[in-house]
This record gives structure tokens, C-alpha cells and sequence, in this order.
């Protein structure tokens, strides 16, 4: 609740008819038409819980009743932690936090914006940077490395994300069949994952309405090891989903609630973060895109976790442009002031571009300036009477000024937001300097803060163990 001395803006798009509506279609769907459950285990699994007159070949139907349990049942918060075992944040009763990352196939330099098939040097140096800029709290897997066999490239991906940063990670894993090795890599390098979690793997069902074998099997595995875990699906309006936006929700809520229900058969009071990336279906161009009703589905879908009482994570406004110009900016601008003066819970995917297919850390450190003035936004003003301070107003008077006055030398430094990367310079000043384009400036500042990265002191010793673990899986 806002606190009547702060003056803080909120956003909510949903009216408690709205909820309800949108609950009871979701609802209607899982128990008419039901989801297709490509894994055998999965199946069996409903129908412990289903009965075998709910069950028609691989499809389930999930009645009212078990949903409304699950949603009973699922933990409100989750809470995460760094790699040294310090608390970050907790999801479900916290403000929108940020990652870095998206499983992109290209690193896009952030000089010359040339594509470079992702390596494992690019994975280092990008894990690196979201570590180093602090509104980041999560790294989320940046690329698939293609500079190793792809029977390891998981493994090395997730070593060097491991070994690069020691903020919590979002692990998405491409061959899902090595989904277990990651986990039994990372519990080689830190022990016990679940004891407290850094450690949160990403899944995502596919749309419309499948549990398709590879996320139910990761399912089994994360709650197996006692890990949270993100579920999150993808539309694409007009193609995977209805046209409409809210039938793209409705749709969407529901194959949400039937991970939902898994997860609590197989182990109830497992801790799910629920989320969905809204995204469009061009059907000229055969490219998916977020445009603003992708933000506001954003926030609708995080309404609707926080009227279940579950933890949320959204999209990140990513993939948009073609590299770090006004194309994504617009779109970061608009997902992230929205996120954090929403319900948002975790935008886990930054810095991606070029349709989601390259990564850019030009975009990663930009964007970082945006969440820096999106939260400084969100958190509002103070009214209260130091705030306002009528004394100080009096004792000025008409027409005097409030440069020496006590609040302007006691907050001067922290009265509004300096921008790191842009001076503020006059007219003149930006002639004086060259008249530089932003851009330019941004790509430099970029340029050396990649060049003065460094890791964690046990860098060295968690490289060594993690690739002496893969090479004994290879042999």
C-alpha cells in the first residue's frame, strides 16, 4: 500500500471482475479441452490425481478443483540467493528485479555491431559485465556456446556463468537430455543447490497447451533436487495463440495453472515462478516482435500471480531492434518503466537483439541506465513536512534562491539522477567536444568497461574443477 507521505506512481490493469473472468475461462479450457502431456511419467502422474476418465491418450483434462489446490498449496515467495550463500532477493514480496541473457545464437561486437558465432569467451566476458553492473541480480544463460562440441555445451556454458559471476543464475539448458549433468556439475563445484538456491533453472512448455516430454522430464529433476524453478511460455499472437490479446492470455494463464498443477502433484509445496513473453506473430515478415499490448499482457499476467499468491517473472522487452539503436530503446523504455510500476516480479532477459538471435553489450549496459531511472521512478517522491520544508520556503522569501539553503547542500548529490555514460554538457560544450554522436559515446563507455572486467578471486579453481568434472564425463 502507498504510503500517504509518498507521492507513488502504480500501475494496475486488471479489475477484480477481470481477474475472475479471465481465471474461469482459463479454468473451462483445462477441463474441457486439457493439455497434451507428451511424457509418460507426467501422465501417470495426473492421473493419480485425475482419474482415468479425465485421461483420453496423451491428453488430460484438469478439473476446477485441483487447480484451486495446487494454487492452495504453491509456495507465495521463493527466495534466492548468491553463490557464497547470501541472501539476494525474494520473489513474490520484493520489487522487479533484473538478469542479463537469453540462450542467443550470435554476440554482436559492441564496436563494429559484426556478429561472431557465441563462444565461450563471449559467455566469460558477458557474465562478467551483468556482474559488474549492480541493478542486475540475475545472470541468465547469454548464448549457446558453439566453440565446443555440443554433447558439452551446456556444461560450459554453465561452468562459465559459474565461474564468472557469483550472482544467482538462471540456468536454460538446450539439449534438455543434460539437463541432470549441469546440476550434478554445479553440486560438484558448490555442494547442496537446494540448501540455498542460486541456482534456478528455466522451462517453458509449448504453445498451445503441451507439457512437452523435455520440460516435464526438467520438471522431475529440479523438484527431485529441492530447486525453484521458473515456468514460463511464449506466444506467438495470431499464430500460437489467438490473434486477440485476450484470448492470448486466457490461453496462456492456462497452460501456466497445469505446470502449475505438476509441479504440486509431484511434490507438493514446491516453489514455482510463473511467467509468460508475450510476443506477436508478423505474419509478413514470419518474425515474432513486442509491441505495447505485449506490456500490458506483461502486467496483466503479473496481476494475475499476484491474486494467486505466486511469484512472477515477465519478459524483458528484448529482441527488439538491430542492435543497440532507437528500435530497442522504445521497447525497454516502455517494458521496464511499466515492470516497475506494476506487479513485475523478475525481467530475467536483457541484452538481447536482432529478433532474440545475438546478444549485445552495448544494449546490457544502456539498458542498465533505463532500470536505474525506471526504479528512481517508480519509488516515487516524499510529501511528508521535512520534504516539503515550508520553514525553508519562508525563510527565502520571494525572489531569493535555495542554492545555500540546508536541504540543497545536505541532498544536492542525491537530488536527482546523473547519467554515468551522458554528461550534461551545454550547446556549447557538445561543440567544443567534437559534436559526438550518443551512441558513440555509449559504445566507449561500453568499450572500457568490458576492458577493465575481471572475476571472482575463485575463478581459477572453479574453472579447473568444473572442465576436470566434464572431461571425466567424456571418458
Amino acid at each position: 500500500m502507498t504510503n500517504r507521505h509518498t507521492l507513488q506512481p502504480q500501475i494496475t490493469v486488471l479489475h477484480p471482475e477481470q481477474i475472475e473472468r479471465i481465471h474461469r475461462s482459463s479454468l473451462q479450457i483445462l477441463s474441457s479441452v486439457g493439455v497434451r502431456v507428451d511424457s509418460e511419467r507426467a501422465r501417470e502422474t495426473f492421473a493419480r490425481a485425475v482419474g482415468p476418465s479425465s485421461i483420453e491418450g496423451d491428453r488430460v483434462r484438469i478439473p476446477r478443483d485441483l487447480v484451486e489446490w495446487a494454487l492452495e498449496v504453491a509456495p507465495p515467495t521463493v527466495d534466492v540467493y548468491d553463490r557464497r550463500g547470501h541472501h539476494a532477493f525474494r520473489l513474490g514480496d520484493d520489487r522487479t528485479r533484473f538478469g542479463i541473457g537469453v540462450t542467443t545464437l550470435y554476440y554482436q561486437d559492441p564496436e563494429s555491431d559484426e556478429l561472431e558465432a557465441f563462444a565461450r569467451p563471449h559467455m566469460e566476458t558477458t557474465a562478467r559485465l551483468g556482474g559488474a553492473l549492480p541493478l542486475f541480480d540475475v545472470i541468465s544463460t547469454v548464448g549457446i556456446v558453439q566453440d565446443v562440441s555440443p554433447e558439452v555445451s551446456d556444461l560450459y556454458a554453465a561452468l562459465e556463468m559459474t565461474a564468472n559471476t557469483t550472482k544467482p543464475l538462471v540456468i536454460l539448458v538446450s539439449d534438455e537430455d543434460k539437463f541432470p549433468a549441469v546440476l550434478d556439475m554445479l553440486e560438484h563445484l558448490h555442494g547442496d543447490l537446494a540448501a540455498r538456491p542460486f541456482v534456478v533453472p528455466y522451462f517453458n512448455p509449448v504453445t498451445p497447451l503441451i507439457i512437452n516430454r523435455g520440460t516435464a522430464d526438467k520438471m522431475f529433476v529440479a523438484i527431485e533436487r529441492g530447486l525453484p524453478f521458473i515456468y514460463s511460455n511464449y506466444s506467438m499472437s495470431g499464430m500460437s495463440t489467438p490473434i486477440t490479446p485476450g484470448g492470448t492470455l486466457v490461453l496462456l494463464n492456462a497452460e501456466l495453472l497445469a505446470g502449475l498443477v505438476l509441479s504440486q502433484l509431484v511434490r507438493e509445496g514446491t516453489p514455482v515462478i510463473l511467467g509468460m513473453l508475450p510476443a506477436i506473430f508478423d505474419m509478413k515478415t514470419m518474425v515474432s516482435f513486442y509491441d505495447p499490448q505485449s506490456m500490458l499482457l506483461n502486467l496483466a499476467c503479473a496481476e494475475l500471480m499476484a491474486h494467486y499468491g505466486l511469484p512472477h517473472c515477465g519478459t524483458s522487452g528484448s529482441g527488439t531492434g538491430w542492435g543497440p539503436d532507437v528500435l530497442g530503446a522504445g521497447t525497454y523504455w516502455m517494458n521496464h518503466i511499466t515492470g516497475c510500476m506494476g506487479k513485475v516480479g523478475l525481467s530475467p532477459f536483457v541484452g538481447d537483439t536482432l529478433g532474440s538471435k545475438a546478444f549485445s553489450p552495448v544494449n546490457v549496459v544502456y539498458v542498465h541506465e533505463v532500470i536505474e531511472q525506471a526504479l528512481r521512478f517508480a519509488e516515487g517522491i516524499a510529501l511528508d513536512d521535512a520534504a516539503v520544508g515550508l520553514d525553508e520556503i519562508a525563510a527565502v522569501g520571494p525572489g531569493g534562491d535555495f542554492l545555500l539553503a540546508e536541504s540543497t547542500l545536505r541532498l544536492y548529490r542525491e537530488a536527482y539522477y546523473t547519467d554515468p555514460i551522458f554528461p550534461r554538457w551545454s550547446m556549447e560544450k557538445w561543440q567544443e567536444k567534437g559534436a559526438p554522436r550518443a551512441g558513440d559515446v555509449l559504445r566507449r563507455y561500453t568499450r572500457d568497461l568490458l576492458d577493465g572486467l575481471t572475476g571472482p578471486e575463485d575463478h581459477d579453481e572453479i574453472m579447473a574443477r568444473g572442465e576436470g568434472f566434464i572431461r571425466g564425463l567424456r571418458t
